[in-house]
């Protein structure tokens, strides 16, 4: 389950034949020129609304801790994220506002909150209880499991620790949390067949996929402005295969 970053990187996902496609918080808000975590809850909301147009497969929301500070809290952002036509959302256990992990107790009462907003409409949406400590410098497996099970309890239907590589680890996830897990694919983590052989359900890329191509638009900027040359077109799509990805089906 891939994650674009925009319209047109979405359409060129779905026209490779993925089944599925995720939002990325971090790739979108650098689309606009801002860090990560600083996109508000109706940009997110119209981002999403503009993927959901675009494209007919299944979006996933990156949609952080799900705004519970804004107007009607994390069952408004679930609301909102559904009329916006996303078939599915996350929601994170770490605060940019104080740099740390949620105490368990506060981010299972939200994802449990998130939960009855999700699981209520006519039309479900798979919600994905995220536990951050591998992205954030807590390497306590132990915890991080236990936070899944209580996410788990409280209603998520996918649990999900970004920055798992160790394969028995993951192993160990996928035992302990009874649910699908979704990994994030690291550049020297195991392969989505690795993954796929230990019970792995879902594999999402976060933010890499839009780094890489930032880092190829940088990669050739410095060629043109430190040499003069443009060799780095020579690597690119042709034009014929984008226009094709993005003609309306």
């Amino acid at each position: 389950m891939p994650n674009p970053w925009d319209v047109g990187s979405a359409r060129l996902l779905e026209s490779l034949g993925f089944e599925a496609l995720a939002t990325t918080s971090a790739g979108f808000a650098w689309s606009n020129g801002k860090p990560d975590q600083s996109v508000s809850r109706d940009e997110l909301v119209a981002h999403v609304a503009s993927l959901a147009a675009a494209t007919s497969l299944p979006l996933n929301v990156d949609s952080e801790r799900c705004y519970p500070d804004d107007p009607g809290g994390a069952a408004r952002t679930v609301e909102l994220l559904a009329e916006a036509g996303a078939a599915g959302f996350s929601i994170e256990d770490y605060d940019p506002a104080t740099s740390s992990i949620d105490d368990v107790e506060e981010a299972t009462a939200r994802v449990r909150v998130a939960a009855e907003a999700a699981h209520h409409p006519p039309d479900p949406m798979v919600l994905t209880g995220r536990a951050e400590n591998h992205i954030r410098g807590v390497h306590d497996l132990d915890d991080t499991i236990a936070r899944l099970i209580a996410y788990r309890d409280a209603g998520a239907d996918v649990v999900y620790a970004p920055g798992l590589s160790d394969l028995d680890q993951i192993t160990a996830v996928v035992e302990a949390v009874g649910v699908p897990l979704n990994v994030l694919a690291l550049p020297h983590g195991p392969t989505v067949s690795e993954l796929t052989s230990v019970g792995v359900q879902r594999v999402s890329t976060g933010g890499a996929l839009a780094r890489s191509a930032y880092g190829a638009l940088l990669a050739a900027a410095q060629e043109l402005l430190a040499n003069g040359t443009s060799s780095y077109a020579a690597g690119g799509p042709s034009s014929d295969s984008m226009e094709a990805a993005f003609m309306r089906r």
